[in-house]
């Protein structure tokens, strides 16, 4: 009986520990095999399983996003073979390549990304989804003209999971937008204008969107009237402006951006004319500043540019 007893006591053992095994065993495989994507809905209603933790990132004209997120892009946007990149983002950009703005196949595939994010629905229009979603998950992020930089900078946010990083990011902006606004307001009204020269021919920004959203939304700058006149009309972020119309700009100051240096347009005596030109108001920005750009680094470069000329 004793040797029974104790052969029983073996066996369930041997059946306690057998049973134990492959519990740990199943808790092992779950935690080796638990899934390292995700499905998030992109804009055009895609599901797509993205990295939670994407390494190689490809995001045309999106980097102002990822770097504010801190994922340093692949490739990064370029035009004219190079000659166009974003220029204010040189630094964090360094090393990165360029890729044209078009995003030909073969050179997505050569950069080896492991997520693909579209800042356009026309960029996968017409069958081009399905070829990018062959080299990697592609997303397409919120876009088009009633989307705002934030909207889809939160959207960009939930295609790489750092919606904790948006925040924050997000948070710091606004509190330089408030300290930034509430000076602006003790200095006095400021009526103020972009500009943007090229081809001897002279654009102005549309209220709603790029730096006029920063202006007149965010900053709460005076608007004067040719421009709500030109943004009622308006059919994208610039607009053509006649000189004869410039001349009576009622702006206090104008933003020069990114413009043409020698256009015949600036020794016109209509232009030496118009009220903010002759006050000497005029304030210049090259093709290395973030005028014709938008998202969290862009704009709060912007406002420091801003701060600079009109809290003298």
């Amino acid at each position: 009986m004793r040797l029974v007893k104790r052969w029983q006591g073996i066996k369930l053992g041997l059946v306690v520990g057998l049973a134990c095994s492959l519990l740990l065993g199943a808790c092992g495989t779950t935690k080796q095999t638990s899934s390292t994507t995700v499905t998030r809905t992109d804009y055009l209603k895609h599901k797509v399983k993205v990295p939670k933790h994407p390494k190689r990132v490809i995001g045309s004209y999106l980097e102002d996003d990822l770097v504010a997120l801190g994922i340093k892009p692949v490739v990064q946007w370029s035009v004219k073979n190079g000659s166009g990149t974003q220029e204010y983002l040189k630094k964090s950009l360094k090393g990165v390549p360029l890729i044209d703005y078009s995003l030909p196949y073969e050179a997505v595939t050569k950069a080896k990304p492991d997520l693909i994010l579209m800042g356009t629905s026309s960029a996968v229009a017409n069958g081009k989804y399905a070829q990018y979603s062959k080299i990697a998950p592609t997303y397409v992020v919120k876009n088009g003209t009633n989307v705002t930089w934030r909207q889809t900078f939160l959207d960009v946010a939930k295609a790489v999971n750092r919606q904790a990083k948006a925040k924050k990011v997000l948070a710091k902006y606004d509190q330089k937008v408030a300290t930034t606004r509430k000076a602006l307001k003790k200095s006095g009204q400021h009526k103020v204008a972009v500009l943007w020269v090229t081809n001897n021919t002279a654009y102005m920004v549309n209220d709603s969107s790029a730096s006029g959203a920063l202006l007149y939304g965010d900053l709460k700058l005076g608007e004067p009237s040719l421009v709500k006149q030109v943004s009622k009309s308006a059919t994208a972020d610039w607009s053509a402006v006649s000189l004869e119309k410039l001349v009576k700009l009622d702006a206090d100051d104008i933003f020069l951006v990114n413009s043409q240096k020698g256009a015949a347009l600036f020794k016109d005596p209509l232009w030496k004319n118009i009220k903010a030109v002759k006050n000497k108001h005029l304030y210049q920005y090259g093709d290395s500043s973030s005028w014709q750009y938008s998202g969290p680094i862009a704009y709060s470069q912007m406002i420091d540019m801003v701060k600079k000329d009109l809290l003298k």
